[in-house]
Order: structure tokens, then C-alpha cells, then sequence
């Protein structure tokens, strides 16, 4: 339960949604603990007139008498309807206050995660799937609203009600009360034993879904390579495994949750029975009236629900327990990249300085940058060339902070980047990663994402500049196609000038390019680089590649080895070392493919 209490704010938020729901629960329960009192008062009014309708049976008063009766018996049916009607009502309120409550818990609460989610740095991704991820902000979230709904409206409507009858039992009759309310402790005991089961069950459970929905998803985002490799079969059977798995602990639970109803109906049917006897005999002892032990049996079955829903709000409980417990590990874990208390905004021109810089990657332990100096001036073009693992791309995610470096500081302008605000450095710098990623939306919106409030023609602007205003015009709804899932519709080359577009529509000062030209050809290659040159004349870039743009005159030219700079300086100068650069220019002109790893 005490997963639970980070749901307290929540309520605090709908405090009013919970006091209203509260008081119509109780008032419907009024309303409905008024139909026993009034059988009762049926059933001795019958008892106690039974004998003066035999005595005038065959008088001339019988006929008023049958008459006033009836009129009597009219009323009370017509009360007690109205009573039906009123509880009734009230229960409805009492729905749409409650369970609308657990809807806007529900989205508040989905919402707090989502926005965690983004908050948090690229280590957490790396270390968690995106499956587990997806399944506590839909199945907990879930099975956490089950507890902030109807298992609230029910837990309160059984303390009521139980409260209620038990204080208007006892008023009727102590000993008859106690006898009936006996087997009750043994349910108690019953719901403790059987609520550590369900509990230790379902975390089992929802680390089985999450499994379950890793693997699926892992699936879909590589149908292509499970086909190509004729792994359906495979795929198919490693799923089948996982929900074998999950359907064993289900079945299980669903078993002991099992154990709740014939329980339940046991104990109920002990408390009529007992009811039944203990009333008879108080009724021929003088004790009690025959309408009071109507109005006990009444009263033993109105509790039937509550002691049913007993077993069903604490399986609810220790499933949201143990949901709640899954979500509260990820929200409590903080972001290791963060804005600093002081950061404040700078606008940048583009000087960046890199001093004595050092990254290793802390779960593998691998040292991507090494003692790493240089120094960019606003408006310089430089180029980051080396093999695979030479550190390039952690180079550029250092520089936009997806990673802070153990050692050594990035300044910008002077200032160094931990102190500016997350947003205030990446809106003023656009990186196209090596990996492209496309949403499943239309051509325009992957375009605009660069820059939300861009009209039609900075998209189309864009696209030009990139060199894919002419594919995306071959489409039949131009730049309005939809594109699937991680752009599967376009080839790899499209969606690499649709990123570049997508960098170029935000118009910052400062542009780095990952490898973003692999999978062009020449011709189109040329013409991005012509368009490029234009485009960045006034702007500072860095474009990381392990092939040599010779048409596109760069200011630096980096060549990384280990994380180290190996050789620098311009083309030319790196062509006179005759070291990589020269080898790797000479294989380019003589057309032969570039190892990418040593």
C-alpha cells in the first residue's frame, strides 16, 4: 500500500470530485436501508392485523377494512420504490463522480509519465526497452485507475453499508447480530492470506506483459530483417514461449482470485442460515418479531455484495500496488543531464571551443573521446572524418548534451554549455543523427517538425535546399503523403534528405550533420553539398563522415582515431601528411570502398 500513496496528490487534485462521490454513496445507501425497515413494518403490521381481519371476515366492517389495508400496503409498495428509485439515482452520482475522478486521475497520471519519459537522458533508454516502457504507461496506468475508481466507489459503499446494517442489526437485536456476523473474522483471515498471493502473483504478471509487449514490438520494427532471414517461424515460437508464460501466471491468479466467491458464498450462506435459526427461535421465545427477522434476512443479503466486493477491491488494490510500484521506480529515477539552477539562456554565434575533453561510456566502460582540443570560429565549416568507433558520433551528442563528459568542458560563445538551459542550447542547434528516424505522418509534418509553426513554403523551401522537393513531388499527395511507420514507404536516401530538411527548416547557427549523405548517390550527393554551401555560408557546421565531400572547401578537416585528432588541417595539408586522409582520398578516386573498420 505504500506504492500507493504517490496517488495522494491525485486525489488532492479531485478532492472535490472524491467528497461529492463520498456523500452520494452514503445517501444512496440511506435511501436503501429504508426498504428492510419498511418490510418489517409490513410484516408486523400483517402479523399484528391478522387476527382482526378474521374476526370480521364474515361482518359487514370486513369490506373497510380490506380497503383501508390495501390503501396502506399501496403505500408502503409506493415507498419503497421511491426509495429503490432515490438509492438508485444516487448510485449513478455517485458513478459519475468517482469513476469520472479515476478518468482524470488516468490522464493526469499517463501524463506525468509520458513527460518523464522525455525528461529523462539516453542512458535510460539504452538500459530499458521500449516495450517495458509502453506497458507501464498503458497496463499499470490501467490497472492503477481500477484502484482509483471502482475500487474506491466500491470500498466505500461496503464500509457504509456495513456500518449502517450492522449498527441498525444491533439495535434490533445484539445476540442475533453476533450470531450472524460469526463467520466473519474467518473471512478475514481468508482475504489477508489470499491478498499476499495476488500481490506476489501480479508484479510477476506485469513483468510477464512487459516482456510480452517488448518482444512484439522489437518484432514489428524488424519485420523486414526476420523475413529476410526467414525467421517468422523463430520469431513466432519465442513469442508463443513468452505468452505461454504470461498465460500460466494468469490462469494461476485468476485461480486464486477463484478462492474470493465460493468463500464469500459460504460465509454468507453460514450468516442466513444462522440468521434463519437463531431468529426462529427468538421470534417463538418473544424476543424479536416475525418482521425483525424478515428484516434480518434482508439485511444478511444486502451484505452479500460488500462481502463479495471485499475479495474484489483487495485483489483491485494489490494488482494497482504492485503497478504503482513498477511506474514509481521509473519516476523516482532523476535525469543525470539536467539544467543547472543558474543556467540561463545565451544566444550563440557559433564559436565553439572544445578544452581537455574526455567521455567514457558508463555502462560499457568504453573511452570514446580522449583529451580532445579544438577550437571552431562562428561561420567555419569543419569536417570530422575516421573510422567506426573513432568517436565521431559521441563527439556531436557531447555537443548537444545527450552526454555530459567525465572530463574537460564545451564552450560556446565562451560559455559553458552545462550552464545554458537544455532547450536554449538544442533550439539553437540542429543535428541530423546517423540513424534517421521519421514519425508516421505526412511528408510536410516530418519537415515541419523542425519548426512547428513553419507555413507550406518554408517546408517546400527546405525540401529544395535538400534536394527532395522533386521525389516528394512524384508522390500522387506530394508533400501531404503519409509515409508509415519510420518512413518504410520511402527509400533510404528520401529519408535522409527529408532530415536534412527537417534540420534545414529550423534555420539555427550551428548545424551538425551525422553521416547524413550515406545512402545518395553521386549526383544527388553533389547537389546537396552545392545547395548546402550556399545555405551555410553564414552558419557554423560540422559534418561528420567517413567519406571526403572534395567539392565542399572546409576551414578544418578532423581526422579521429580512438577519440584522439590524428591529423588536422585542410585539404590540402592532410593530403601532404600521406597519412588516413591521403588513403582514404586515394581510395576514393580510384573508386575502391572504404573499410570501416580496421
Amino acid at each position: 500500500m505504500k506504492h500507493l500513496a504517490a496517488l495522494n496528490k491525485y486525489f488532492l487534485q479531485n478532492k472535490w470530485r472524491l467528497i461529492l462521490g463520498l456523500v452520494f454513496t452514503a445517501i444512496s445507501i440511506i435511501f436503501s436501508v429504508f426498504q428492510p425497515i419498511m418490510v418489517r413494518q409490513i410484516f408486523d403490521l400483517l402479523s399484528h392485523n391478522l387476527d382482526e381481519y378474521r374476526l370480521l371476515e364474515d361482518t359487514s366492517l370486513n369490506h373497510i377494512f380490506r380497503g383501508s389495508f390495501s390503501q396502506i400496503l399501496a403505500f408502503y409498495g409506493i415507498s419503497i420504490l421511491a426509495f429503490a428509485l432515490l438509492s438508485g439515482f444516487f448510485l449513478f452520482l455517485q458513478r459519475q463522480t468517482l469513476i469520472v475522478m479515476s478518468r482524470h486521475i488516468e490522464y493526469g497520471l499517463k501524463n506525468e509519465i509520458y513527460q518523464h519519459y522525455q525528461r529523462l537522458d539516453l542512458n535510460f533508454f539504452k538500459m530499458h526497452r521500449t516495450g517495458d516502457l509502453m506497458s507501464r504507461i498503458t497496463e499499470d496506468v490501467s490497472r492503477v485507475r481500477m484502484y482509483v475508481g471502482p475500487a474506491i466507489m466500491y470500498a466505500s459503499r461496503t464500509l457504509f453499508l456495513i456500518v449502517i446494517i450492522i449498527y441498525l442489526m444491533i439495535e434490533v437485536n445484539p445476540m442475533l447480530t453476533l450470531y450472524t456476523l460469526s463467520p466473519l473474522p474467518f473471512l478475514a483471515l481468508t482475504i489477508y492470506y489470499v491478498n499476499r498471493i495476488i500481490h506476489k502473483k501480479s508484479e510477476r504478471i506485469q513483468a510477464q506483459l512487459s516482456g510480452i509487449t517488448s518482444i512484439a514490438q522489437e518484432s514489428y520494427s524488424g519485420i523486414r530483417v526476420i523475413k529476410s532471414y526467414v525467421q517468422e517461424d523463430a520469431s513466432a515460437a519465442h513469442f508463443e514461449k513468452a505468452s505461454e508464460e504470461y498465460k500460466q501466471s494468469s490462469i494461476s491468479l485468476a485461480k486464486t482470485d477463484a478462492l474470493f466467491q465460493p468463500t464469500m458464498a459460504l460465509m454468507i450462506g453460514l450468516s442466513v442460515i444462522l440468521t434463519i435459526f437463531i431468529g426462529g427461535m427468538q421470534v417463538i421465545a418473544g424476543n424479536i418479531t416475525v418482521g425483525n427477522l424478515a428484516e434480518f434476512v434482508i439485511y444478511v443479503n444486502m451484505l452479500m455484495f460488500p462481502f463479495f466486493s471485499i475479495g474484489m477491491v483487495a485483489s483491485m488494490i494489490q494488482r494497482a500496488a504492485a503497478s504503482q510500484q513498477r511506474i514509481n521506480e521509473f519516476l523516482q529515477i532523476k535525469p543525470e543531464i539536467m539544467d543547472a539552477p543558474d543556467a540561463k539562456p545565451v544566444d550563440i554565434s557559433g564559436d565553439i571551443r572544445f578544452e581537455n575533453l574526455t567521455f567514457t561510456y558508463p555502462h560499457t566502460g568504453i573511452t570514446a573521446i580522449r583529451n580532445f582540443n579544438l577550437h571552431i570560429r562562428p561561420g567555419e565549416k569543419v569536417a570530422v572524418i575516421g573510422r567506426t568507433g573513432s568517436g565521431k558520433t559521441t563527439l556531436a551528442q557531447l555537443m548537444i548534451r545527450m552526454f555530459d563528459p567525465q572530463e574537460g568542458k564545451i564552450l560556446m560563445d565562451g560559455h559553458d554549455i552545462r550552464t545554458m538551459p537544455l532547450e536554449n542550447l538544442r533550439g539553437q542547434i540542429s543535428y541530423v543523427p546517423q540513424d534517421v528516424f521519421l514519425f508516421s505522418d505526412t511528408i510536410a509534418n516530418n519537415i515541419r517538425f523542425g519548426a512547428p509553426t513553419a507555413d507550406i513554403n518554408a517546408v517546400q523551401q527546405a525540401a529544395r535546399q535538400a534536394s527532395v522537393e522533386k521525389d516528394i513531388l512524384g508522390f500522387a499527395e506530394g508533400f501531404e503523403t503519409s509515409i508509415g511507420e519510420r518512413g518504410v514507404t520511402l527509400s533510404g536516401g528520401q529519408k535522409q534528405r527529408i532530415s536534412i530538411a527537417r534540420s534545414l527548416i529550423k534555420n539555427p547557427q550551428i548545424l551538425l550533420f551525422d553521416d547524413c549523405l550515406s545512402a545518395v548517390d553521386a549526383r544527388t550527393e553533389k547537389e546537396i553539398i552545392g545547395n548546402l554551401y550556399a545555405y551555410l555560408k553564414d552558419k557554423t557546421a560540422i559534418i561528420i563522415t567517413h567519406r571526403i565531400f572534395a567539392l565542399f572547401e572546409f576551414d578544418k578537416i578532423i581526422v579521429l582515431d580512438e577519440g584522439r585528432i590524428a591529423e588536422a588541417g585542410t585539404h590540402d595539408e592532410l593530403l601532404s601528411l600521406n597519412g588516413y586522409y591521403a588513403e582514404l582520398y586515394a581510395r576514393q578516386q580510384s573508386g575502391e570502398e572504404e573499410p570501416l573498420t580496421e
